[in-house]
């Protein structure tokens, strides 16, 4: 068996359309908290097409005229939509052990997206342009200069700010989530805890 044949196979066993896109899911899925996945990915969707229009307008055109106003608008509110179901996800994923069960890198990537969505939306307040993201532009600086990280990352080049926030951090989220979904796909979403048996047969 040579090593497309392996690899089709490994790929057709782990990534099966029906654990890809599953027409049933179990009955604990329609409890609320195994919703807040779902929202925060609506959110980032929001996020990045509102993301993408600004960026293909221009600073000048969001920060001048009323149609970009309400777009920079859709992409504040919709970070902020994110962060709000991302937490609630991360939050109640935790204290439902979501690691359980061999799923423990489904757990890892997406702490790593939480971590790169911080560092994502951080560049995006510098790169607002306004007096309070300018000074924050040079306290930050202060806080890498401090911590030896300057030679990296220099919070007043704009430039460098505005491509780590439209292209690097973004593609590197994008990447990260879409290994989350197909993980927790490939897995399965995590059960609750078994019920604890009372004394007397009661529950």
């Amino acid at each position: 068996m040579n090593w497309t044949t392996q690899v089709r196979t490994k790929v057709s066993e782990q990534l099966a359309w029906e654990k890809l896109l599953p027409s049933e899911q179990p009955i604990y899925v329609s409890s609320l908290v195994y919703s807040f996945g779902v929202l925060t990915l609506s959110s980032l969707v929001i996020v990045i097409v509102s993301g993408i229009i600004m960026a293909s307008k221009g600073p000048l055109w969001y920060q001048s005229s009323v149609m970009g106003d309400y777009f920079r608008s859709v992409h504040f509110w919709s970070v902020q939509a994110f962060f709000f179901f991302m937490t609630m996800h991360l939050v109640g994923q935790f204290f439902m052990g979501s690691w359980r069960e061999g799923r423990s890198f489904t757990w890892v990537l997406g702490a790593l997206s939480f971590g790169v969505s911080v560092v994502t939306a951080f560049t995006g307040y510098l790169s607002r342009g306004d007096f309070f993201s300018q000074w924050n532009q040079v306290q930050s600086k202060d806080a890498f200069n401090g911590a030896g990280l300057d030679g990296f990352f220099n919070a007043l080049n704009n430039g460098q700010i505005y491509g780590l926030h439209i292209a690097v951090l973004p593609a590197i989220l994008i990447l990260l989530v879409a290994w989350h979904l197909v993980a927790v796909r490939r897995m399965g979403v995590v059960p609750p805890y078994p019920a604890k048996m009372k004394k007397g047969g009661g529950r």
